[in-house]
């Protein structure tokens, strides 16, 4: 092996300075045996191999009947094969974007326990897809609509449409293509930089397509609150683990936390536990908020081309329905008095998707949402449940429900609203009637987003570990610096999970690893901190670019 290629590694018989200074601090002169390289290189056996493509196989088949299933339930005859060849090009697609998200930033969760040599390589990524697996199963759903909330609401309302469709695949592999290209390199970039950037490139290349300004196609209050949990997660990363680590030097003072593995040998149990329960503490929450962008997505998809079983929530119990037609006369009032002295005629829906484009109440804009939210209420009224809704009409119900609920989001945040607590209560309980309508995920979405998202991390996690483990630092990685960079990790990104922020694992966990190695005096690798700050800012600008002209492409093909 030549010093080269792990430039930290020490000289057989040659302590290093850190070494040396750290166990004259302790009182102990004798220099340790210099940490060995994990083996990255060992290949899965083929029982491995053979049951990875199995779950794939059985994967893609319970997709697809329970597709089957649910277009079935719903009594509808097909009369012809398009749309569900679209909607398995799209799946497809959705899913190995989320598959790639596996490999690409999973790779951050299993780096410290394989360069700590507390879980060997092939077990790590195993272990760390089960636990990606579950943390998708258990999401709450939040981060799934809150990246959808940034597309332009007229694409989500005809997104059935060649447009619709032409928005779906140009986001999805311009994320795609982005991510393979900084995985190549090595770059631990971020997934969720890359899709927010390819979601806000659609949104203005669509505005400018129809005419408008660039910076009406996007929800930029939406886009500034992720981008600021986006941008300030890799500080917080950096700052809070280096923090840790200082902390516990001060409150631990047990040597052995602070030392660098001795050869191949595994560290202490009580080390050894802590470190793979960190990155199992990663591997969850990232399941748990990356997994939910892909099942967004999918519905999405899902909407577009099957609307009759997935535009409503069919399962919604007559409970809630009741609830509903409750919430709607009350919304109903309030939005009827703010609008009392003006009336308007022929179709409001005009009215009210002009506002949530512009974000800006004028005379007409209550009256129109007031006959929105009455028509919503006699669809629900006259077919009683969601379930009996027809199928050539739920789509229209769908839209209107999800554009009386974006319309109430942004009154919410309006200045000139001029709603009392009492209103503002009122108009949220019905918001939330209106989202448990319409904003839900089947359970076989989870968990084919799983499936694809777990095995993803079993496959091209190599090159990403070798950053992070070798790259960020000029010395080998310590159990205490691995421990405090996965702590603070999976704290991140499951605060942002409960608040449906999407947050960057890649960012907060190999900032984290940087800041270890600075609290530390281990000193960085300036040249790859400079790789990952380029990749940081070029994410965003880059996506936007590739996957507006990627709309543009599909809007003249399809």
């Amino acid at each position: 092996m030549h010093r080269g290629q792990y430039p930290y590694l020490k000289v057989k018989g040659r302590p290093d300075r850190t070494d040396i200074a750290f166990d004259r601090a302790v009182g102990d002169p004798t220099p340790v045996q210099p940490a060995s390289r994990p083996n990255l290189d060992k290949g899965f056996n083929p029982l491995t191999m053979i049951l990875f493509f199995g779950i794939l196989a059985v994967g893609l088949l319970f997709v697809a009947y329970s597709i089957y299933a649910d277009v079935n339930a719903t009594g509808m005859r097909v009369t012809t094969y398009l749309p569900y060849i679209l909607l398995f090009v799209a799946l497809l697609i959705a899913l190995g974007f989320e598959f790639v998200n596996g490999f690409h930033d999973t790779a951050n969760a299993v780096a410290t326990v394989i360069y700590t040599h507390s879980l060997p390589a092939e077990v790590a990524v195993m272990w760390s897809g089960f636990f990606n697996f579950l943390g998708v199963l258990l999401s709450s759903g939040a981060v799934a609509f809150g990246i959808v909330s940034l597309l332009p609401v007229e694409l989500i309302l005809q997104v059935g449409s060649s447009a619709g469709f032409a928005m779906v695949f140009a986001l999805l592999i311009a994320a795609i293509l982005w991510n393979l290209g900084t995985w190549f390199f090595g770059l631990p970039a971020s997934s969720s930089h890359t899709l927010i950037g390819s979601i806000i490139g659609v949104g203005v290349a669509n505005a400018v397509m129809r005419g408008r300004d660039g910076t009406s196609g996007v929800d930029w209050t939406k886009a500034t609150e992720i981008g600021y949990a986006l941008l300030l997660s890799p500080l917080f990363g950096f700052i809070c683990a280096a923090t840790l680590l200082l902390l516990l030097k001060f409150i631990v003072r047990n040597p052995a936390l602070y030392a660098a593995p001795e050869g191949n040998k595994a560290p202490p149990l009580w080390i050894r536990g802590l470190l793979i329960a960190t990155c199992t503490g990663v591997s969850f929450a990232h399941g748990s908020n990356d997994g939910q962008k892909g099942m967004g997505l999918i519905m999405l998809i899902l909407i577009g081309t099957v609307p009759t079983a997935y535009a409503l929530n069919r399962a919604l119990p007559e409970s809630q329905v009741a609830q509903f037609q409750t919430t709607s006369e009350a919304a109903a009032k309030v939005i009827s008095a703010k609008g009392a002295g003006h009336s308007i005629i022929g179709d409001p829906r005009p009215a009210v998707t002009q506002y949530i484009t512009q974000r800006h109440i004028n005379e007409g804009t209550y009256p129109s949402l007031a006959v929105l939210v009455k028509d919503v209420g006699d669809q629900v009224t006259k077919y009683g449940t969601l379930n009996k809704v027809p199928a050539e009409v739920v789509g229209n119900t769908r839209n209107d429900m999800y554009l009386t609920s974006e319309a109430i989001r942004f009154l919410m945040k309006d200045k000139e609203n001029d709603l009392n607590k009492e209103e503002v209560a009122t108009l949220n309980a019905y918001k939330g009637s209106l989202d448990a309508a319409t904003k839900f995920i089947p359970t076989w979405v989870k968990i084919a987003v799983a499936i694809a998202l777990g095995l993803g991390t079993m496959v091209g996690w190599k090159r990403i570990v070798i950053t992070v483990g070798e790259k960020i630092g000029k010395s080998h990685l310590t159990y205490a610096q691995g421990a405090s960079a996965e702590l603070v990790a999976a704290a991140t990104i499951g605060a942002a999970d409960v608040f449906g922020l999407p947050v960057s694992t890649t960012h907060v966990l190999s900032s984290g690893v940087a800041g270890t190695m600075a609290a530390n005096g281990s000193g960085l690798q300036w040249s790859t901190i400079r790789n990952l700050l380029m990749a940081w800012v070029l994410t965003l600008p880059c996506a936007i670019m590739l996957s507006a002209t990627l709309y543009v492409i599909f809007s003249r093909i399809f």
